[in-house]
């Protein structure tokens, strides 16, 4: 067998040509001697699982980031200096993260590993003429696979027998509805896998029926294996976060750097000692880097993950929860995710009219048609042992059917008794029927349900309130027509009476001469509670886009129902994506809000095309077609209960109650996260403004050098960690859901973050150095400690009036945020403590302050309250 056979169209050739190519005789199968050289040649039906990095590799590969570098530098030189509390909390910080990274790429490699379990255990298959269970991993191209209800696909099968199969390949193609199955090679050799009804694939479940298939291909040449390829191929994606405090960290680094050396080349030139000058600037060194960031990014990012928890969303990756709150586009499955998973009867179409339900049990034509939506399925009812309940069981269409004659006052159980089924003609993909034969009384009543077009030509009359009548088939033709263009799926229903059983039960003496009752329109319907998410996803700015393998016919009545499109949208199908050059459809993604009948390869471009046009993309989903796209996407979403594995390992976020509307709950927490990481951000740096503006400004204005270098860690150590942290619980601003979401390409530093950090930075800097002056002044041996308290206290008001970004302290309340009101607290007090302590004068080399000199100490800094409550009195005013 050479690669042209390999790769040949399978579903093209007739039956006889694919066994001429592999070389098979279908009716004997492959001899084991045969299998053996071609299981050896083309290797085992497997998932590849590809070359795996060990855990050690995988954390050390950490701290190759140039943020972390940085930190341990700083780590260093704090242990060198003497502050080993400094070093041993950068340390705790780094290990943390790093731990944390490495956990996120051991979860991404496991998502290959979920492959390999959807694979079935063992097969059946015929060799040398004899039917043998074998191990799945032992099928190989040419042998011929044996197919019944409930079995597991083992390989991609070109089938070549069909007695009423059908499969359900949800999890490969999105499909809501199990594919009947035929032989007949098809003319289209670029039809989708969804489409290719003589084809069987790995992978995908045997809902009814059984079947005979020829292996055509096996493990990473299957469907299965290619998503698999796509699943590895595809790139970790970074999150806006990480992407902003990767730039943040090394222009901050170059600039403590900076900054540093001229205050210590300044200091030489003023006469200050070298020791005293090299321990100054690398004290400020050490403090100017927020070592306490990645902390509050991590601690803030647990924290929300853990409440999202508690809303139904398990976080699987940390930095996730951010990358909410920056999503500009939602690509969502349609089965499962934004519909039910179920089909629904929505209507019936009976004598030109439609009826959301049956207005009667007893007349006519209804209680005939009740009968047979009860009658006209394998729809069997077992005993839930789990809930002591019985639950129905079957192919979701007729359960549909069943359900909605029990809602009608039908029940199958008693119906059975007074009209026991004779005989039947299972549905088969050919006839595109179902006839069920019934004793009632001395006479028989065959109730068929099946396409319009394929029963409807077999109607010579309609069933109506008044009894028979004259049929003018067109009617209801183009009424199932036009449901089928909403989007529905149609089935016809009809009756015929007999005297008594036929002697020859068989499509020419049932499927004829038969009598129409009506049309049933079937749908998947959308799940309650998504139509509010979706609009409040456009109020949010965020545009929702519905991916599905299913019709589109389908997809659009779906999409126009939950408003995620108007009345005038079109779809755009796989087959019309695939002719579209990657810059044409560049030119259109971000104006296409649904795709039908799409593949694995299809969904990964249209989340790269949105990426590549400046869009954060999340996707959600649930099937193993899925995965490679929930991978390559800046957030991948799946669903918790009927999601694949496949799926879920792909996945940054997991919906455990598999409802879209947990996306906006988390939505907001994103974007209150990152807002919260904003302040910290604008506090820390602030802080390290301050310090900086004192320490370079101080001898410009003939003072000598306000701070050692144990004060300047000590204020780094008390007023960035707990302050820090206890900002990251703030909680949401008002209209947080009433703004578009946060540019991609935005800065951390926008909407005036850095000039606040410049201006109030420099304030407090300017509020140091005044007290300095002050106390030299007046002759006190206190003003170093002078300036060590107004620098703690006024870095500790800035915490506190920074908590919103445009409302007043005042509005918001001091009680709040306990946790952030309790750290400025107790940061104070600690203050205290080195300032009035015996013990901590000698270590931190301060004295008490006198009254009047501590009053200042705390009235000086509320000049920071008054000029930050002023910005934003200005913020408020100028955007109202």
């Amino acid at each position: 067998m050479d690669d042209t056979e390999i790769h040949a169209v399978w579903h093209t050739l007739s039956v006889a040509k694919v066994a001429s190519r592999l070389r098979v005789d279908v009716t004997r199968g492959l001899d084991a001697s045969e299998a053996g050289r071609r299981l050896a040649r083309h290797g085992p039906n497997e998932i590849s699982e590809g070359p795996r990095r060990s855990p050690l590799r995988m954390l050390l590969a950490q701290f190759a980031d140039f943020m972390i570098v940085i930190l341990l530098v700083a780590a260093l030189i704090s242990g060198v200096i003497g502050s080993l509390e400094d070093a041993l909390t950068i340390l705790v910080i780094v290990t943390l993260n790093a731990l944390v990274g490495a956990v996120q790429e051991y979860r991404a490699e496991r998502a290959v590993l979920a492959l390999r379990k959807m694979a079935a255990p063992d097969a059946r298959v015929v060799r040398a003429g004899v039917t043998q269970t074998i191990a799945a991993r032992d099928v190989t191209r040419g042998d011929v696979v044996l197919l019944a209800a409930g079995d597991v696909v083992p390989s991609d099968l070109r089938l070549v027998e069909c007695e009423a199969l059908e499969i359900d390949e949800a999890a490969l193609t999105g499909e809501s509805l199990a594919v009947a199955k035929s032989t007949d090679p098809l003319p289209d050799d670029d039809s989708a896998p969804g489409d290719r009804c003589n084809m069987a694939y790995k992978g995908t479940l045997v809902t009814r029926g059984r079947g005979l298939g020829v292996t055509v291909a096996t493990g990473m040449s299957t469907e299965l294996g290619k998503i698999a390829g796509l699943l590895k191929g595809q790139r970790d994606v970074r999150t806006p976060l990480q992407k902003r405090l990767a730039v943040f960290g090394q222009r901050l680094a170059w600039a403590v750097l900076a900054i540093c050396s001229l205050i210590f080349i300044a200091g030489l030139l003023r006469g200050e000692p070298l020791l005293l000058m090299l321990l100054t600037a690398v004290s400020l060194a050490v403090a100017a880097i927020p070592e306490a960031l990645p902390a509050v990014v991590t601690v803030s990012l647990a924290l929300g993950a853990s409440k999202m928890s508690r809303r139904q969303a398990l976080v699987r990756n940390l930095p996730a929860v951010e990358t909410l709150g920056s999503v500009t586009f939602i690509c969502s499955d349609k089965t499962g995710t934004l519909t039910q998973n179920a089909m629904h009867l929505e209507s019936l179409w009976v004598g030109g009219r439609e009826y959301a339900r049956m207005p009667s049990k007893d007349d006519l034509p209804w209680r005939r048609i009740g009968q047979a939506l009860a009658l006209n399925n394998d729809i069997e009812t077992v005993a839930d042992n789990h809930n002591q309940t019985m639950q129905a069981q079957g192919e979701p269409t007729e359960l549909a059917l069943f359900h909605a004659a029990a809602e009608n006052g039908f029940d199958k159980a008693l119906l059975t008794k007074q009209l026991p089924r004779l005989a039947e003609l299972p549905f088969d993909a050919d006839r595109k029927r179902m006839s069920t034969l019934h004793g009632e009384g001395a006479r028989v009543i065959a109730f068929v349900k099946g396409s319009p077009e394929s029963l409807l030509p077999l109607c010579n009359s309609q069933l109506e309130a008044g009894g028979h009548t004259a049929l003018d088939r067109n009617t209801p033709l183009a009424q199932a027509e036009a449901l089928a263009n909403d989007g529905y799926r149609v089935l016809a229903l009809a009756m015929r009476e007999f005297a008594s059983l036929p002697e020859a039960v068989n499509m020419e003496s049932v499927e004829s001469e038969l009598t129409l009752l009506g049309l049933v329109a079937l749908l998947d319907p959308p799940r309650p509670e998504v139509k509010a998410a979706v609009a409040e996803c456009l109020s949010a700015g965020i545009t929702p886009v519905m991916i599905t393998g299913d019709h589109p016919g389908t997809a659009l009545a779906i999409a126009r129902r939950l408003d995620i499109v108007t009345d005038d949208a079109t779809v755009i199908t796989g087959a019309e994506l695939e002719r579209l050059s990657l810059t044409e459809f560049e030119q259109q993604v971000e104006k296409i809000r649904v795709y039908a009948r799409v593949s694995p390869a299809q969904k990964i471009k249209i989340v790269q095309a949105l990426q590549d046009k400046g869009q954060f993309v999340a996707m959600t989903g649930d099937g193993v077609n899925d995965a490679p796209a929930l991978k390559g996407a800046d957030i991948g979403v799946a669903m918790g209960r009927k999601g694949t594995e496949v799926a879920r390992e792909a996945a940054d976020m997991v919906l455990l109650d598999d409802n879209f509307a947990t996306i906006v709950s988390a939505v907001r927490e994103g974007r209150r996260i990152f807002d919260n990481i904003r302040k910290f951000i604008k506090y820390t740096m602030t802080s390290n403004s301050g310090e900086i503006w004192t320490l370079f400004l101080a001898p410009f204005f003939g003072l000598p050098l306000p701070l050692l270098p144990i004060h300047i860690l000590w204020i780094n150590l008390v007023t960035d960690g707990l302050p820090g942290l206890a900002l990251s619980v703030e909680p949401e601003e008002r209209g947080i859901m009433r703004r578009p979401p946060r540019p991609p390409d935005e800065s951390i530093f926008a909407e005036g973050m850095w000039q606040h950090m410049l201006w109030v930075g420099l304030l407090i800097g300017g509020l140091s150095i005044l007290s300095q002056a002050w106390a030299i002044h007046l002759s006190s041996a206190h003003w170093q400690t002078v300036v060590f308290t107004v620098l703690t206290l006024s870095q500790l008001v800035h915490a506190m009036v920074i908590r919103t970004e445009i409302d007043s302290l005042f509005i918001v309340g001091l009680f709040s945020n306990p946790a952030l009101l309790s750290t400025v607290i107790f940061t104070v007090l600690l203050q205290m403590a080195v300032i009035y302590l015996p013990f901590f004068n000698a270590i931190f080399k301060t004295q008490p302050l006198t009254v009047q000199e501590l009053a200042l100490c705390f009235c000086l800094p509320l000049v920071v309250l008054v000029a930050v409550e002023a910005e934003k009195w200005f913020r408020r005013h100028g955007s109202s």
